[in-house]
C-alpha cells in the first residue's frame, strides 16, 4: 500500500505544472463551475463552515467554494507535498499532508469535505479511504465528489487510455461506480443527489491536457461545446457518461 501511494504522490508532483495549466485556465474553470461545482452545491450555503478540500492540488476548488460562500473556513489536504505547498501559496490557508488509503485516526471537526476527481486515485484501498473520510466529518456533513464513471459504456477505451498516457497512473487509479462506492461506504453515508455527466466539452474542454488539445484552439472551441454539452448532460441513463458528481451525507 505504501508503494502504491509514493507512487501516487511523485506522479501527481511530476505532473502538477501541466494539470494545472490544463485544468485551471478560464474555460476549464467555467466547465467546472457551471457542470460539476455548482449542481454540487446547490441548496447549501457553506458561509462560515469548516471544509474539509480533499486531494485538493493547488487549491483551486477552494478558491472557488470561498468565491461562492464568503466566510468558509477551508482546509486542503493532498498526498503530494508539491500540492500542499502551491495550495497553502494560493489560498493562504493549512494544507496537510494525507494519504487517504492508510488507516488513520481523525477528529470529525469538519462540516463538510469535497472531493473533485480523487477518489479513483485511491484504487489501492477506497475502503479506508471512505472510512478516513467519514472520520473527519460530523453527524449529516456533506462530502462532495466527482469522479470518472466505471459504467461508461467506452470505460474499455479508458483503461486502454490509462495504460498508454503518461498523464494517468494505471496502477493506481481507475474509474468508480457510484452504487460500488456507496456499498463500500459500509452505512456510513446516506446518498443525497447523484448526477451522471460528461459529453464533448467534457473531453475536448475540461480535459484538455488529456486530449493535448491546445489552448489558442481550445477557446474558440469552448463556447459551441459547452452549448451542446448543456443538452447531452440531460439525456437519460448512465452508460452514455464519462463522469458521475454526487452528493452524499454522514449519518
Amino acid at each position: 500500500m505504501a508503494k502504491a501511494s509514493d507512487r501516487q504522490a511523485e506522479h501527481y508532483d511530476r505532473i502538477l505544472s501541466d494539470y494545472d495549466r490544463h485544468y485551471y485556465d478560464y474555460q476549464s474553470t467555467r466547465y467546472r463551475e457551471r457542470f460539476i461545482v455548482g449542481p454540487l452545491v446547490e441548496g447549501l450555503d457553506m458561509a462560515g463552515w469548516r471544509v474539509a478540500d480533499l486531494a485538493c492540488g493547488s487549491g483551486a476548488t477552494s478558491l472557488s467554494l470561498r468565491r461562492r460562500f464568503p466566510g468558509v473556513e477551508l482546509t486542503g489536504f493532498d498526498i503530494s507535498p508539491q500540492a500542499c505547498a502551491a495550495y497553502e501559496a494560493q489560498v493562504e490557508r493549512p494544507c496537510h499532508a494525507l494519504d487517504l488509503t492508510r488507516p488513520q485516526e481523525l477528529e470529525p471537526r469538519f462540516d463538510a469535505a469535497i472531493i473533485m476527481g480523487g477518489l479513483h486515485h485511491c484504487a489501492a484501498d477506497l475502503d479506508t479511504s471512505l472510512a478516513n473520510i467519514a472520520g473527519l466529518l460530523k453527524p449529516q456533513a456533506p462530502l462532495m465528489m466527482f469522479e470518472p464513471n466505471r459504467e461508461y459504456f467506452l470505460q474499455f477505451a479508458r483503461d486502454l487510455w490509462y495504460r498508454a498516457d503518461r498523464y494517468f497512473d494505471a496502477a493506481t487509479e481507475e474509474g468508480l461506480a457510484h452504487g460500488d462506492l456507496l456499498r463500500r461506504a459500509d452505512g456510513a453515508f446516506r446518498p443525497e443527489l447523484v448526477r451522471y455527466f460528461g459529453g464533448p466539452a467534457f473531453f475536448l474542454v475540461y480535459n484538455s491536457l488529456v486530449f493535448r488539445m491546445p489552448h489558442r484552439l481550445k477557446q474558440f472551441v469552448a463556447p459551441p461545446l459547452m452549448a451542446l454539452e448543456e443538452g447531452f448532460n440531460h439525456l437519460p441513463g448512465k452508460r452514455l457518461f464519462a463522469s458521475f458528481a454526487a452528493r452524499w451525507r454522514r449519518v
